[in-house]
């Protein structure tokens, strides 16, 4: 709980769950598109992906006005965003106080 009492905080657990909705979207959901022709999934878990990444850019937006963080690191974070544990390593590596 104390994660959601800082923006850094916030951005950190929003890394967390868009890095795992971004594996769900990939690994469960996507195969069940194209592979069992269920598109119900990518359609839920898409949704959802897509309101965390907005989440997370935002917060990251957020916090680099506040904390003052580079281009660089910025660029960084943004780029992890879309790779698949990229969220994971930001987290654990980026966006600690």
């Amino acid at each position: 709980m104390n994660l959601l009492l800082s923006a850094l905080g916030r951005l950190r657990l929003i890394s967390i769950l868009e890095g795992l909705s971004l594996l769900v979207l990939l690994g469960v959901a996507m195969p069940l598109k194209y592979l069992a022709g269920q598109p119900l999934a990518v359609r839920w878990v898409g949704l959802a992906h897509g309101v965390l990444f907005v989440s997370y850019v935002l917060l990251l937006v957020q916090n680099a006005i506040e904390l003052r963080w580079s281009v660089r690191k910025v660029g960084l974070a943004l780029l992890l965003s879309v790779l698949p544990f990229g969220a994971f390593y930001a987290e654990r590596h980026l966006f600690q106080d």
